[in-house]
């Protein structure tokens, strides 16, 4: 798992013979319905548990009183609001779970809070009553009703944990997912890949309360969990089957195939985005992409490591003689060249803006056929302004399976480069493999 801090240079688990996992989001939303009186029917966001059903319920709005409309702390009485589902509007202050800790502490039955911005990210799960999300727009239609119906505005019926599919755009990175680059060692572009790790269905202990209702706790055998940590299971279990197709494969070759194949575009046809701000991402958000196991079962090549590309990687870093040992548990090794080139199959090319620094860096790579004896690829760069990306040779040909075939990028930055760039570069062949790796510029 990459971690759940969010932020640039916040990664974990990065080491290169690691497969670092961040997390995305589905093309599915979790729903819940309101019923009112008048028979309008609204859906909105929730997570509540499926078990907990509001019938026939007292609806009440804080009219004339802006805090109470807001459920702003302290603000309602439960003289007023005992039993009843009450609905909150927002401002730009506001908080839905303060607004959710307000009417459990005044024994509200449920809530329906009223706003715009996205909280998905946050984590609605951890409502301490049962809520749905509404937007202004339906709740404005809400306030209507219970206005003009005033002591008999009703809910009848309140439905929780629906599920609605073909959600856009998705997947997206979590907002909560670890970024790059790695800050121990930002030459190995962390994370590796992201995977399915917001709002998973998963098992949960039935004697531990997953939310609270009121004084009591609601019970649940599955409960919907986010976190990096519920994406890399989807990869542990991915990898278990590809160890399982290809069982001549080392874990770096089963990396390699899940990250060259991974998908950078979502369901809207776009880059993958930032879940929190809908704006484009970049390899150091999601890696290589988002997983995409059918395709990682035949990538076409590979780029594999072994053991010893990790103990000249660990050369490469400076460890002192007890460091290695403490790593490798090994009393002897032999470092053979620059370790932070390792064969892998993403690229980071790291400058410095001091005038008279190198301005080129070259890479090299070696790729092994694990599909048609018979193949031929060809090398396709994509570069964003203020970088080069060159390949020597342009042309990979295979005559059988397992052989292996050296080429060398060079990647360049001119003195116009942001201080991160990237590209791809992608060797495709006639059978449509598209081996895929990301070409990052950090430019410090």
């Amino acid at each position: 798992a990459a971690g759940n801090d969010g932020a640039p240079y916040s990664t974990h688990n990065a080491a290169p013979w690691i497969t670092t996992v961040g997390a995305g989001t589905l093309d599915r939303s979790f729903t819940a319905t309101v019923t009112l009186g008048n028979d309008l029917i609204f859906e909105g966001k929730s997570e509540f548990p499926e078990r907990v059903v509001v019938i026939d319920t007292p609806l009440y709005y804080g009219k004339g009183d802006s805090d109470k409309a807001l459920c702003s702390n302290g603000a309602l009485n439960e003289s007023e609001v005992f039993g009843k589902v009450v609905i909150c509007y927002s401002d730009n202050t506001s908080n839905i779970f303060y607004q959710a800790e307000e009417l459990a502490r005044v024994n509200a039955i449920a809530g329906i809070l009223v706003t715009d911005v996205d909280w998905s990210s946050f984590g609605i799960d951890g409502l301490s009553i049962p809520s749905l999300i509404l937007p202004s727009s339906s709740g404005a239609s809400i306030k209507k009703y219970v206005t003009e119906a005033a002591d008999e505005a009703r809910v009848k019926f309140m439905r929780f944990v629906l599920t609605s599919f073909g959600t856009k755009p998705a997947p997206q990175v979590a907002d909560f997912s670890s970024r790059g680059p790695d800050p121990i060692n930002p030459s190995i572009l962390k994370p590796d890949i992201i995977a399915p790790g917001v709002q998973v269905l998963a098992a949960f202990p039935p004697l531990i309360p997953i939310e609270g209702m009121g004084n009591y706790g609601v019970a649940t055998d599955y409960a919907l969990l986010s976190g990096t940590s519920m994406a890399a299971p989807h990869v542990a279990g991915v990898t278990a089957l590809l160890k399982a197709i290809h069982p001549e494969w080392s874990p770096a070759a089963i990396r390699s195939a899940l990250m060259t194949t991974a998908n950078t575009i979502d369901n809207n046809r776009t880059t993958l985005t930032n879940q929190y701000t809908n704006l484009p991402g970049t390899p150091l958000d999601y890696g290589a992409g988002h997983i995409n196991p059918n395709k990682a079962m035949d990538p076409g090549l590979i780029y594999d490591i072994d053991w010893q590309g990790y103990v000249d990687f660990l050369c490469g870093l400076g460890y002192d003689d007890a460091e290695m040992r403490a790593i490798l548990r090994q009393s002897q090794w032999t470092c053979n060249q620059d370790g932070t080139d390792i064969n892998y199959p993403s690229f980071v090319a790291m400058f410095s803006k001091n005038a008279s620094a190198p301005n080129v860096k070259n890479f090299t790579r070696v790729v092994t056929n694990v599909g048609d004896d018979q193949s031929v690829y060809q090398a396709t760069v994509e570069a964003t302004h203020g970088m080069t990306i060159k390949v020597e040779p342009t042309t990979l040909t295979f005559t059988n399976k397992y052989q292996k075939q050296k080429f060398v990028v060079s990647v360049q930055m001119d003195g116009k480069a942001p201080p991160v760039a990237y590209g791809y570069l992608k060797w495709v062949d006639q059978n449509s493999h598209i081996v895929a790796s990301p070409v990052v510029v950090l430019n410090t």
